[in-house]
Order: structure tokens, then C-alpha cells, then sequence
């Protein structure tokens, strides 16, 4: 089976894109690294390598979780399987 996305912890609202060429409606499976479980996803969105996939829906002011941690929160709403970038994602810092 082949990895595309990976989540460090089962709590996490995101993932991250592995692969190259992932298109709106593709189905990827991602490894939850803390707990070597398999999960999938069906796409909203293409989304570039390197980038985030929503694991859940996400409302404005939502706080994202990855690795456990606060990496931000939610400036426009986030489809489950859609793509987190900084269009729809801001740091709390400022």
C-alpha cells in the first residue's frame, strides 16, 4: 500500500501531502505515525507536495493541530479532505 499523506498524531486536524500530483476527488491513505495506523482520504482540492489536506471540517476561527500542537487558526472554512495553506490558514503569532 502506498503512503501519500502523513499525520504525526491521531488527534491531528491535519496532514501532510507526500506525493506529487494529487488531484480533487483522488482517494490517499496517510500513515498516523504515533500509532502505525493507515486512514483515507477523498480530496476536495488539488494539493501541491508539501502542503496540508483537512483530516476534519474546519470553521473560521478553528484552532489546526498538527504534531499535537497549535500551528494556527482557521480564516476561511475547511472542507474535510481539502487543502490548508496560507489562503485559509494564519499563524496566531500576529
Amino acid at each position: 500500500m502506498a503512503i501519500q499523506f502523513l499525520v504525526h498524531e491521531p488527534g491531528d486536524s491535519v496532514g501532510v501531502v507526500v506525493v506529487e500530483g494529487v488531484e480533487a476527488g483522488q482517494e490517499l491513505t496517510g500513515w498516523v505515525m504515533e500509532n502505525d495506523a493507515t486512514i483515507t482520504v477523498t480530496v476536495k482540492d488539488a494539493i501541491p507536495i508539501g502542503h496540508k489536506l483537512a483530516l476534519k471540517d474546519l470553521a473560521v476561527g478553528d484552532t489546526v493541530i498538527k504534531y499535537g500542537t497549535d500551528i494556527g487558526k482557521v480564516v476561511a472554512p475547511i472542507a474535510f479532505g481539502g487543502h490548508l495553506h496560507v489562503h485559509n490558514v494564519k499563524t496566531k503569532r500576529w
